[in-house]
């Protein structure tokens, strides 16, 4: 069971994924607490853990409000977005917002809740609270973004990596436009291609799709430096 919420200013696509018949992992709880809450509710399931793709806070507003809802539940990042996960951390998200919006300011102060500490980091090649879903690092977007694949499942949870028909943005602290190509093309176009692509935004798709229609990925030949 995948399902999927759109929430926050950004319409990030938030994802719960079954793990069992009464857990899930949580993906990118970016906005919308109480809309994540009922539909938790609403499916009978509990959070085995949150993880997040990144360090933006369209993607991490309210997992701190979660995990006070369902104590206990640990938060998963790469090391190299965590920082982004402390308190000051504002200016930078503040930053990154006015690359995305005239109005940062305005989707800061709606968005922004205090997060707390990450409780595990995510690792290349390791799986998600011995669930089926794996790590795949792909720096680019930030330089600890991170997808989620499922084998089994024939799945990818890609975050701000790759979206329908576009690439996600490098213009931001720790962002590389040449990393962010070169994730995409020498690990996530690796993958089989019926493999279905569940974004940080926008429509659902799939690789094969990608790999044919990406208007950002036409040249397949390496970025050039960021």
């Amino acid at each position: 069971m995948v399902e999927r919420i759109i929430v926050g200013p950004l319409h990030t696509n938030a994802y719960i994924v079954s793990a069992g018949k009464k857990h899930c992992i949580l993906i990118d709880p970016g906005g919308d607490a109480s809309q994540i809450l009922r539909r938790l509710e609403a499916l009978n399931v509990k959070p085995l853990a949150i993880v997040l793709t990144h360090g933006h806070l369209d993607h991490t507003a309210v997992a701190g409000h979660i995990c006070r809802e369902y104590e206990g539940t640990p938060i998963g990042i790469h090391r190299a977005d965590s920082s982004l996960m402390q308190g000051s951390s504002r200016e930078q998200h503040l930053e990154t917002f006015r690359n995305l919006t005239p109005k940062a300011d305005e989707a800061v102060r709606l968005l922004y809740d205090e997060l707390p500490e990450p409780d595990f980091f995510l690792a290349d090649g390791e799986a998600v609270c011995d669930s089926d879903l794996a790590v795949i690092h792909t720096p680019g977007h930030t330089a600890g973004s991170v997808c989620f694949y499922s084998e089994e499942r024939e799945v990818l949870f890609s975050g701000d990596t790759l979206l329908f028909t576009a690439v996600g943005g490098s213009e931001g602290p720790g962002a590389s436009a040449r990393d962010l190509r070169n994730s995409i093309m020498q690990k996530l176009f690796k993958l089989p291609e019926q493999t279905r692509l569940f974004p940080g935004h926008g429509p659902l798709s799939s690789i094969e799709r990608e790999k044919r229609s990406n208007v950002d990925l036409r040249d397949s030949s390496p970025a050039s430096p960021a």
